[in-house]
């Protein structure tokens, strides 16, 4: 890849007007360069200002830097030049689905099945549809599209903060009671095969069902890493699910693991990301300690 990008910059000074600035910028982009990569970018743009390909590179750079509503607004020019590109309306979906903006997500998803989308469209309109969650996927660097993740949502919505009496201050059941506050929250811990490696995850009656979400998202941890890798966009950080009756985050753990933090749909989110970011790194120093067994 360095021999690539050494040539190609070596074409594009010689050719300032060459269409290798795509190519340019997207390997850039790709190796997390995200300020070179836009001033490349945009450089090319100014030259190429109706180049549809240009303006969905930019945008998937300005959804590395973070920028989201700039994302959208490539990704809607892009639309503008060539409305069934499919690359721009999975970009619409997803910067809406960031927005909370579930029924224009929608809309951008069935214009790219109806342009014959792929398996992440297909996927991602269908478990839309079935669970009726707000998706959110955050990778490493900028986000991903939703995929079939939104299947993965919960049925229980967490209880009162966890009850952890009767167990002892070293047993895994209590590895995150002290995280998570007096706020309606509660945090679990499973390894690749979704079974359960600490904490406890509380339904409306109180009853711990720990087992049988870990059961329902053994997959998570693929699935979030196919979509990234089908934008190819990096590695996924954390994902957000909004549900009817809770907030549901996961994370990567150790070992293809995953970390699962559930809260009252009044939690604050910025609340919640801390605290998920918080237990995270407890279950890294437990799992690098002395972590065993399942809970």
């Amino acid at each position: 890849m360095a021999d690539a990008i050494h040539r190609w910059s070596e074409e594009l000074a010689r050719d300032p007007g060459s269409l290798v600035f795509l190519q340019l910028a997207d390997a850039l982009r790709r190796q997390g360069q995200l300020d070179t990569a836009l001033r490349i970018a945009v450089r090319g743009l100014e030259r190429h200002p109706h180049n549809a390909e240009a303006h969905d590179l930019l945008a998937r750079i300005e959804v590395g830097r973070g920028e989201l509503q700039h994302a959208f607004d490539e990704w809607d020019m892009v639309h503008r030049l060539v409305p069934n590109h499919l690359g721009a309306l999975k970009g619409l979906a997803f910067v809406c689905f960031q927005q909370g903006r579930s029924a224009d997500a929608q809309r951008y998803l069935e214009q790219a099945a109806e342009q014959g989308g792929d398996e992440e469209v297909t996927a991602a309109l269908a478990n839309m549809r079935r669970a009726g969650a707000t998706l959110r996927m955050n990778v490493t660097g900028t986000q991903a599209t939703p995929s079939s993740m939104a299947a993965a949502s919960p049925a229980p919505a967490p209880a009162a903060r966890p009850a952890v009496a009767g167990y002892g201050a070293n047993d895994p059941h209590a590895l995150f009671a002290d995280l998570l506050g007096e706020h309606q929250q509660t945090a679990l811990l499973l390894d690749d095969q979704g079974l359960v490696l600490a904490g406890i995850y509380l339904g409306e009656d109180g009853q711990d069902v720990a087992a049988e979400v870990g059961a329902e998202l053994s997959g998570v941890t693929d699935a979030a890493r196919r979509a990234t890798r089908h934008l190819s966009i990096g590695e996924w950080k954390s994902i957000v699910l909004e549900t009817e009756v809770a907030v549901v985050t996961m994370a990567p753990a150790a070992g293809d693991g995953l970390l699962v933090l559930a809260a009252s749909r009044e939690t604050p989110l910025g609340l919640v990301r801390r605290v998920l970011d918080r237990c995270v790194e407890r279950a890294r120093t437990w799992l690098n300690g002395d972590g065993k067994g399942a809970a």
